[in-house]
């Protein structure tokens, strides 16, 4: 079998065996995979300082007949992103991004977008993009993009159509916004100003080009920033784990 080429971002590296490692890494094409790479705590010449955390490497492997592991035959270094690298907190966010990357779009499931959203966020990281900013764009993007978009155009209580004046609550359950008269503000269901429904409606439909350049107030970033963790967390579940490494 010819072996394949791809663009992918590593997203988890274990030990195995003697000299092997176990690695996970994100493709465009392919989606999450997870593979052995033979020999690479050994070989400079097959795997050249290319198997670190979220390096971004064109990695050649072949997919076996049997199983879901795959043979990685070697990789060749696109960026490492060493930014991300010098700060505990730029760390932790990476962590973090990755695994919902890895919760979101599990094995099989392959989308383009997410890999290029991982991508340019990293990037940004890299760059010294202001990290609680960053997240909400990834969380609300990366959500959207799995299908767990927030319904921001109409009351979910009374169907009545949000016109992008007045406050409106987040209401978890239904993964929605709900009008003052349904709904009432409260820890578990926080409201938003028109101008956060907005900025949160450009978050989940836009591409990273727009998002980058995306300005967001603090008030915005405040009202945002719960709302989407309380959908994050009643869509996917659980908590992360790296959760508890981000300020």
């Amino acid at each position: 079998m010819t072996p394949h080429i791809s663009p992918a971002i590593i997203t988890r590296i274990r030990e195995f065996g003697e000299s092997d490692l176990m690695v996970s890494y994100l493709t465009a094409d392919r989606g999450l995979l997870k593979g052995v790479a033979k020999g690479a705590r050994r070989s400079r010449r097959r795997f050249p300082n290319c198997l670190e955390l979220f390096c971004l490497s064109d990695m050649e492997y072949e997919q076996k007949k049997r199983g879901d592991l795959v043979f990685l035959h070697s990789c060749r270094l696109v960026d490492a992103f060493p930014g991300l690298r010098s700060d505990y907190h730029s760390l932790a966010l990476a962590s973090y991004m990755a695994e919902l990357t890895e919760v979101l779009f599990p094995p099989g499931v392959v989308d383009k977008r997410i890999f290029e959203l991982l991508k340019n966020s990293l990037h940004a990281l890299d760059e010294g993009f202001r990290g609680d900013i960053l997240r909400i764009l990834f969380e609300g993007r990366a959500l959207a993009l799995a299908g767990y978009s927030i319904d921001l155009d109409c009351c979910c209580q009374c169907g009545r159509r949000y016109a992008g004046e007045g406050r409106a609550v987040f209401n978890r359950v239904k993964g929605g916004i709900g009008c003052l008269k349904c709904e009432e503000e409260r820890v578990d269901s926080p409201g938003l100003a028109p101008e956060s429904i907005n900025a949160l409606r450009i978050i989940q439909s836009s591409s990273w080009d727009q998002l980058k350049n995306l300005e967001l107030t603090e008030e915005a970033i405040r009202e945002i920033t719960p709302v989407i963790r309380l959908h994050m967390e009643y869509r996917v579940g659980r908590p992360l784990k790296t959760a508890k490494f981000l300020p």
